[in-house]
């Protein structure tokens, strides 16, 4: 029995440490120093960084319980929102890098908090692509699916997946304080940080 609880004890504190280790190499704690200069790359750049900074909070310790809420029969699960983020993400970081979002190739399978990571990951890598970008004309969003290939202008991120995404960081924000499990009080979006 010892042996066993020493186990249990073990386990707890490797998933504890692994769990915190993760936490602190994500992306989006605070938010990044704000650029020097006002250029349409720069902008758009904090508007990412802002929706990183949101979403990160938003979806801080989360539970297997809070993942599962859904405020409606209806409605997505907070684990589902989050992945439609994480599509959002992919949308964002592909365009930023002037690539195609296929539709044709099938994901890998990854759990929630996996998805999570690379989600914050794919903003942080979009946010420094589109912060030296000269030209935002040249960032399509461009989408390949069985029917073919279609092409929208860089406008389209502004009324699309980047405000879609801000957006459903605020559902999974209210979901949770509806779970019981509120997003934390001392987070400052205004100031990019977490108040002492």
């Amino acid at each position: 029995m010892k042996l066993y609880l020493s186990l249990i004890a073990i386990l707890v504190t490797g998933l504890t440490i692994a769990q915190e280790t993760m936490n602190e190499t994500l992306p989006y704690s605070t938010i990044p120093k704000a650029p020097d200069t006002y250029t349409p790359g720069t902008v758009v750049s904090r508007m990412i960084d802002g929706l990183g900074f949101r979403y990160y909070w938003a979806t801080e310790g989360l539970t297997e319980e809070n993942l599962a809420y859904k405020a409606s029969e209806e409605g997505r699960t907070i684990a589902q929102t989050m992945d439609h983020i994480y599509g959002l993400s992919r949308t964002i970081v592909n365009s930023a890098k002037k690539q195609p979002t296929d539709f044709t190739i099938p994901l890998e399978e990854l759990s929630t908090m996996e998805k999570r990571k690379r989600t914050l990951e794919n903003f942080k890598t979009a946010s420094e692509l589109f912060k030296v970008t000269e030209d935002l004309a040249e960032h399509k969003i461009v989408f390949i699916n069985k029917n073919g290939k279609s092409e929208f202008p860089f406008w389209n991120h502004l009324n699309g997946p980047i405000e879609d995404a801000v957006w459903h960081a605020g559902q999974i924000v209210m979901m949770r304080r509806a779970a019981g499990n509120p997003f934390n009080s001392k987070v400052s979006v205004f100031m990019g940080k977490v108040r002492d």
